[in-house]
């Protein structure tokens, strides 16, 4: 599994890898248990892939000449702040499931965090034959126990120029199947230059244009033959949709320029824990449970970029930074044609 491409990933099998020991123990507690924790627990992983996979959609506020053509490759990486390693684990918030030592509340990790030392609760269930039974549970941990601080993403993007001063953009990540994962990216967009509107010597070095994109992520995880829990078509799906509206200003000239934005970005993300999984003690109690919840969370949020970019003939490497939710820099290496 480690040879996954780790951004396209991380919410496809963080979850299902993190707890494969403990998958069985969580269901117990309850669906309405199970949903309540995993989605604190996916909530800022799933944000920073939102974020993440919407940088690098523009290098320049300039739009390029008609039938001009651009191509690129987007490399990013995307900052976790601590705030987003854990959150608060209330006990009253759960039905069958308390810790320990009895405490009222913990602050316990997210995916993009981890548990140390580890955390132990207690699921309680109710058997059929002998009542509420009781078992322990230690809460798995993330990919904070792997010492990653990032989430780094990398597409390809082009672009074309039907009219001068607009671009038409898309960029993608192909389809690929590992092991047993499937995963796929793509997103298409248009930015539109309003000073090319105007005479050029009103705003010469100039330029002003606006950016509308949107980006598609999905995956999906198929954990059946792992034997984590008795059952079958046992997997994790994830689908990311966002909207991302951009202001854009930089420079006009013809090697070096400055480019800054403010934007806004808003989606959706949903995550489906689906097939059959029979839930046991390993002794008398059995119950199957049938595609057990399904996670929404909405992103929403202003970000600020600020960059520079490098033009010798038809290539370009533009670097820049936007100030966000999580934060990232970015890096893209164009040819213009």
């Amino acid at each position: 599994m480690k040879t996954i491409p780790f951004f396209l990933f991380l919410i496809i099998i963080v979850f299902p890898v993190q707890s494969q020991d403990n998958i069985d123990d969580l269901l117990a507690a309850g669906v309405n248990d199970a949903k309540r924790f995993s989605q604190d627990y996916l909530a800022p992983a799933t944000e920073g892939l939102a974020y993440g996979i919407n940088n690098g959609w523009f290098n320049h506020a300039k739009g390029q000449k008609q039938f001009g053509f651009e191509i690129g490759l987007i490399a990013n990486t995307s900052f976790i702040n601590d705030d987003k390693k854990t959150f608060e684990m209330r006990a009253s918030d759960y039905e069958n499931i308390r810790f320990l030592d009895n405490s009222t509340s913990k602050n316990v990790a997210t995916a993009l965090g981890h548990n140390d030392p580890d955390i132990t609760v207690v699921i309680t269930y109710d058997d059929p034959i002998f009542g509420n039974q009781e078992t322990e549970l230690t809460l798995p941990t993330g990919i904070g126990s792997t010492g990653v601080n990032i989430i780094p993403a990398a597409f390809l993007q082009a672009a074309f120029s039907p009219f001068r001063g607009t671009q038409i953009k898309a960029r993608y990540f192909p389809k690929i199947e590992t092991e047993d994962v499937k995963t796929g990216l793509y997103g298409v967009g248009i930015q539109q230059e309003f000073t090319a509107w105007l005479p050029r010597d009103k705003f010469f070095p100039v330029a002003i244009s606006g950016l509308i994109a949107y980006t598609h992520l999905d995956g999906s995880y198929d954990f059946t033959d792992s034997n984590l829990v008795e059952g079958s078509n046992q997997q994790v799906q994830t689908d990311i949709n966002t909207f991302l509206f951009e202001l854009i200003g930089s420079t006009n000239f013809k090697v070096l320029n400055a480019y800054g934005a403010i934007g806004y970005l808003s989606g959706k993300s949903q995550t489906d824990l689906l097939g059959t999984y029979v839930v046991t003690d390993g002794l008398l109690y059995s119950e199957s449970i049938v595609d057990p919840f399904s996670i929404e969370e909405k992103v929403n949020g202003i970000r600020t970029t600020l960059g520079a970019n490098v033009k010798l003939g038809f290539f370009s490497l533009n670097v820049d930074y936007t100030f966000a939710e999580f934060n990232s820099a970015s890096l893209g290496l164009n040819f213009s044609f």
